[in-house]
């Protein structure tokens, strides 16, 4: 693989992607997911990303993939673009590996089926943040950190991780981002934060879904305690 910095495109990458769809995961930029890579299509697609550019993207197989999951069942519109961050080989030919999300990728066009894993072409989706909203911005990041706050116990672990993001002053597309991943949403809710790439768009959006998750949640019963990193997904 490559040493390009692991949060930036290779200067000549063409809008090509290698798909790992998965039912049960939603990736998003700036987060970091552990993977456990066994079935054979994707361990070809890992050794061929290892062998060139390092970049996989992850996509939320839509609902009914049970009845073709061995083929090309339907995936969601957007994907998460990563890039392996380091790698384990195991017995049986089974991977470990750390994938950081780096960038929104809207599916363009799926590859016909040459190929063990699927492929396609992509349009990249950078955070656009709105000139107009720009005033209101500042307010809409403390309201998220005060919701976030709710639900993260004082002395869990998790809000001392969510201390140590916030005095790094992120942007408000990382932080929301990393709340949409953390912050135990289903799956329907994860993706359409995934999709809305306006930042002021998605940011309204989560502060929605967090108020009524706190209204939910009573503080004799606090939510389960967020991880970051999480633990491994299987494909």
């Amino acid at each position: 693989m490559s040493s390009t910095d692991e949060t930036t495109l290779p200067r000549d990458f063409a809008g090509s992607v290698r798909l790992f769809p998965l039912p049960n995961l939603v990736h998003f930029p700036h987060v970091v997911q552990p993977l456990h890579i066994f079935e054979p299509r994707y361990c070809e697609m890992l050794e061929e990303a290892l062998a060139s550019d390092g970049l996989i993207a992850m996509v939320l197989l839509e609902p009914g993939w049970e009845r073709d999951y061995e083929g090309r069942p339907a995936i969601a519109p957007v994907a998460c673009l990563g890039r392996v961050l380091s790698h384990e080989r195991l017995p049986g030919g089974k991977h470990n590996l750390l994938l950081r999300g780096m960038c929104r990728a809207a599916i363009r066009r799926e590859h016909p089926a040459e190929r063990a894993f699927r492929q396609a072409d992509v349009d990249l989706l950078e955070d656009f943040y709105p000139a107009s909203s720009a005033a209101h911005r500042p307010g809409l990041q403390r309201g998220l950190i005060d919701l976030a706050r709710e639900l993260i116990p004082d002395k869990a672990a998790g809000r001392e991780q969510l201390d140590d993001l916030l005095a790094n002053q992120v942007s408000l597309g990382m932080l929301t981002d990393i709340f949409s991943y953390t912050l135990g949403f289903p799956l329907p809710v994860k993706q359409r934060l995934l999709a809305e790439w306006n930042v002021d768009r998605r940011a309204k959006l989560l502060s929605d879904h967090l108020s009524r998750l706190v209204q939910r949640v009573s503080p004799a019963d606090p939510p389960d305690e967020p991880t970051y990193p999480p633990r491994f997904s299987l494909n």
